[in-house]
């Protein structure tokens, strides 16, 4: 782990990005860049994949490290939004760029903040809108994944990860807490030990740390993180969606209760894909020995 210290300073003050614009093309290994959504200010969105049924969200503020400023959370719950409730998404991948995924919230933002202002306004409840998402979310999490931008990318049902990418919880160093789910998250992925040395020193993680943690499931290098990415939701798009839906359901419930409340709800849920057209689609299909033609139903 390397000390947060005049790094984090320096990430916050500097502008280390390149505002260029890449991406990969399923198949060619390599795209320019994907079309921006006009009324978005700080995201970049577009539908990518062979069948074009990835929902595909880029975090766009390069001259401040994609920090986590209220108007970009906002832009991304809308986008999140609009591709859940559209039938031709399968899942949805969240990024940033070679240099930072997002390098935290917006200090400047918050530095003024009030207790009470905090409370009356509900301080971060913009958040709550991405986490509704009933589709897969996955992160493609490049450059640095601090504070916020960690607390984003557990946010989402699967992170994959560059090879250059930091991980880290540094807000002890600027006198306050992970305020998005990151002393909540993080012993749930990694344990309490290694989230309280995390939380507490507010040193950075690699990527390789992450995946050893269980924090990362998969490291790529740098320029084939998209790709793989992509190829990811493109197989879980394979499947049916609403039984995709209703596994995420499950796996979700085992972070929020008891193991036998958890085996309860996951037996109903069981219980209910024999209800579903989808469920006997697949199975007919495995035992007639083709490939299934699911309608999420």
């Amino acid at each position: 782990m390397a000390s947060i210290g005049s790094v984090t300073r320096s990430l916050i003050s500097k502008t280390i990005l390149n505002p260029g614009r890449i991406a990969v093309v399923h198949n060619t290994g390599f795209i320019k860049f994907y079309s921006a959504a006009p009324n978005y200010e700080n995201i970049k969105i577009d539908v990518v994949g062979s069948k074009k049924n990835v929902g595909l969200i880029q975090l766009n503020r390069p001259k401040a490290l994609n920090a986590l400023c209220k108007p970009l959370i906002e832009e991304v719950g809308k986008a999140v939004k609009d591709f859940d409730a559209d039938d031709k998404i399968a899942g949805i991948i969240l990024t940033g760029n070679e240099k930072a995924f997002a390098a935290g919230a917006d200090i400047k933002e918050m530095q003024n903040n009030t207790y009470s202002g905090c409370q009356k306004t509900g301080f971060l409840a913009e958040w709550e809108i991405i986490t509704n998402c009933g589709k897969p979310l996955i992160a493609a999490v490049n450059g640095f994944a601090l504070g916020g931008g960690c607390e984003l990318a557990m946010l989402c049902d699967i992170i994959y990860a560059g090879e250059n990418a930091k991980f880290g919880q540094p807000e002890i160093a600027i006198g306050t807490i992970p305020g998005a789910g990151g002393t909540q998250r993080l012993p749930r992925y990694v344990g309490k030990s290694k989230a309280m040395e995390i939380v507490l020193t507010g040193n950075f993680f690699t990527a390789q740390e992450a995946e050893k943690m269980g924090l990362v499931s998969k490291v790529f290098p740098v320029d084939k993180l998209l790709e793989e990415t992509i190829k990811l939701a493109e197989k879980i798009g394979t499947h049916s969606p609403l039984i995709v839906k209703m596994a995420k359901q499950a796996v979700n419930q085992a972070f929020e209760t008891t193991l036998k409340s958890g085996l309860l709800y996951e037996k109903s849920l069981f219980y209910g894909t024999f209800a579903t057209d989808d469920r006997k689609e697949g199975m007919t299909a495995f035992v007639e020995k083709r490939p299934p033609n699911f309608k999420n139903e």
